[in-house]
């Protein structure tokens, strides 16, 4: 059975770790899994997280095409193939990212950057997306540094989580928070259920 499974959240709500420990979970059922996370996983999504992450300050139709750009290759090369074997496909975020943050937070509108991102998707997109749920300023409080996007600030990211928040109203079925200030183990139990 395959399964693309993305983890959302704003910046430090414990995507990486909580990608982590359910990929853990899931190959001790037996299943095979694949964890890539955006922007990356491709050499070409890799050179491009550093501009964005760590790059000069650029439009924001500049950031949402460079996202989309990363995406479709780390779609094409690496998703597409795994889920084709059967595998479970972990994401450490995915185009919902950029509809909460380049769409919404960023005032792009989120339809036209859907737009953008689906027409270089060919229909791969997420089974399940599961939004961390956690207090903004919370987050950042546990992030180490900051990168270009996250040192924007608290107030951006209560943008995002608001769109994320609209998200989740809006495909209950596809989107779901979940409460990231609990133990990652209890977070990681309510994903494994939703399976």
């Amino acid at each position: 059975m395959s399964a693309y499974l993305g983890i959302e959240g704003v910046d430090g709500a414990g995507k990486s770790t909580v990608c982590v420990e359910l990929a853990t979970r899931l190959r001790e059922t037996g299943a095979t899994v694949t964890v890539v996370r955006e922007p990356g996983g491709t050499a070409t999504g890799e050179a491009i997280r550093s501009l964005l992450l760590h790059g000069e300050d650029m439009a924001p139709w500049t950031e949402a095409l460079l996202f989309a750009a990363q995406r479709a290759q780390l779609v094409a090369e690496v998703v597409a193939p795994a889920l084709a074997r059967g595998e479970y496909v972990i994401s450490d975020r995915t185009y919902y990212s950029s509809l909460a943050y380049q769409g919404g937070a960023r005032g792009l509108g989120v339809e036209p950057v859907r737009d953008v991102n689906e027409a270089g998707l060919d229909g791969v997109v997420p089974d399940l997306v599961v939004v961390l749920w956690l207090d903004p300023a919370n987050a950042l409080a546990r992030q180490d540094g900051l990168d270009r996007i996250g040192g924007v600030g608290t107030g951006f990211q209560v943008r995002v989580s608001e769109v994320y928040r609209r998200l989740a109203a809006e495909d209950p079925e596809r989107v779901r928070l979940v409460d990231a200030s609990r133990p990652v183990s209890e977070v990681v139990d309510d994903i494994v259920e939703m399976l």
